[in-house]
């Protein structure tokens, strides 16, 4: 696709933009990938730096030496050991911990926006869109602001929206947006999107015919295209916990999406039962091995729900203390579309999977009205926002078809979040 739009003369070079993000889970960097490669699929007239903050923040990998892992290490290896209980709390100190260094964070990253100069700065994470605000506003005044949830929604306080910056918020929820506005951002500073960043690759696959394709594909995994497939899928660094549902399920034929987590992927290769099983380990074509399934179960993650959605599964997902504080309101929005089952505890998992599958085409069809093109949408959001920023006071900067920098666009926002 190819992008052609008339519009002022933002300048003679080309622009920049800076899609900010970091490796804690995986998610944010998968967005910043994904954009990234829309962009350039558009042939828009950008360039696109890719910035990992920690680098940016401790470029002489001090963290690293000090203790021999990176940062986001911890946070991913207990995400794959399933030790999720407590990272509530864990929240809080981090939060704490970056307001105390605040002003460090913000002058560091005051010499990056001078080194690098973009024409637009765009954060895919949470919990430093303060500093990031600060030290963008005061270096370069001018340069747009941009977040971008890469959650359903926002765990406030200081997660996502900062109150009282002069900033861009997207939202892929009419909830978020509700959240945006109750913290004081003006519908003209909020864009909805339809969802959350996905790759485009799950775009192209939804969109490809099966048919014997996936019979052959099934059959070469040693499954019965015939039967029902479950997907169990834990995020990019998968979880243990995979090993107690794979023996609860023994009599349903499986997927198992291990992640990098080799320990995993070797214990579920060696796990003994009645129905046949798929251990996959990493792979980028998780897009690919979900055409071959008819249900996911796994953990209420953004990107794990949005993936499973729009290759049109059901998912089955929990609900309880264990469950990552940001990610609660991902469980109550598949409840509320209808869309798969909430468990309280994946012990219910069995009689679930049970009556998931008795229902399934009734959840298959409201699977198929979601239409989540967000990753398409954003770029003209972006656009929209360097225009605006290009265009002298007072100066119309058009109808773009997403920024809200426009009455008439807020208007049809201020729509769709008072009609869902």
């Amino acid at each position: 696709m190819q992008w052609t739009r008339p519009s002022l003369n933002m300048s003679r070079r080309m622009k920049t933009i800076t899609l900010v993000y970091f490796n804690a889970g995986g998610g944010h960097r998968a967005a910043a990938l994904a954009l990234d490669e829309v962009i350039r699929q558009q042939e828009r007239p950008w360039q696109v730096r890719l910035v990992n903050l920690t680098e940016v923040l401790d470029p002489k990998n001090s963290f690293r030496k000090l203790t021999g892992l990176a940062p986001e290490d911890l946070y991913n290896k207990r995400l794959a050991r399933g030790w999720t209980l407590g990272l509530a709390q864990e929240l809080k100190l981090l939060q704490a911990m970056i307001r105390l260094s605040h002003a460090t964070l913000v002058r560091k990253l005051q010499q990056h926006w001078l080194q690098t100069e973009p024409d637009l700065v765009v954060s895919l994470i949470p919990n430093f869109n303060r500093a990031l605000y600060e030290s963008v506003n005061s270096t370069l005044p001018g340069v747009p602001f941009v977040t971008v949830l890469t959650d359903m929604a926002d765990h406030p306080p200081h997660f996502w929206i900062e109150p009282g910056q002069r900033q861009h918020l997207v939202c892929g929820t009419v909830h978020a947006v509700h959240q945006a506005r109750a913290a004081g951002y003006a519908l003209e500073n909020i864009s909805l999107t339809t969802g959350m960043i996905l790759r485009p690759s799950f775009y192209e696959h939804r969109d490809r015919p099966q048919g014997i394709d996936r019979v052959n594909a099934c059959h070469a995994l040693g499954l019965d295209p015939e039967r029902p497939i479950g997907m169990v899928m834990f995020g990019g660094q998968g979880s243990m916990q995979m090993v107690s549902m794979a023996r609860a399920l023994g009599d349903v034929q499986l997927i198992l999406m291990c992640g990098h987590n080799q320990v995993l992927t070797d214990k579920l290769k060696k796990l003994k039962r009645a129905a046949p099983s798929a251990v996959v380990g990493f792979t980028s074509d998780v897009a690919g091995y979900m055409g071959l399934a008819d249900f996911c179960v796994g953990k209420p993650g953004p990107g794990s729900i949005s993936e499973a959605l729009h290759m049109g599964l059901p998912i089955i997902t929990c609900k309880n203390t264990s469950t990552m504080p940001q990610e609660r309101y991902n469980a109550d929005w598949v409840a509320q579309q209808g869309v798969g089952l909430v468990l309280s505890s994946m012990r219910e998992l069995p009689e679930a999977v049970g009556r998931l599958l008795a229902n399934l085409p009734q959840y298959q069809d409201r699977v198929r009205q979601l239409d989540n093109r967000a990753v398409y949408e954003l770029p003209e959001i972006l656009a929209d926002l360097m225009l605006a920023a290009a265009a002298p006071t007072g100066t119309p900067t058009g109808t773009g078809s997403s920024a809200l920098g426009e009455t008439a666009t807020a208007e049809r926002t201020a729509g769709k979040a008072s009609a869902l």
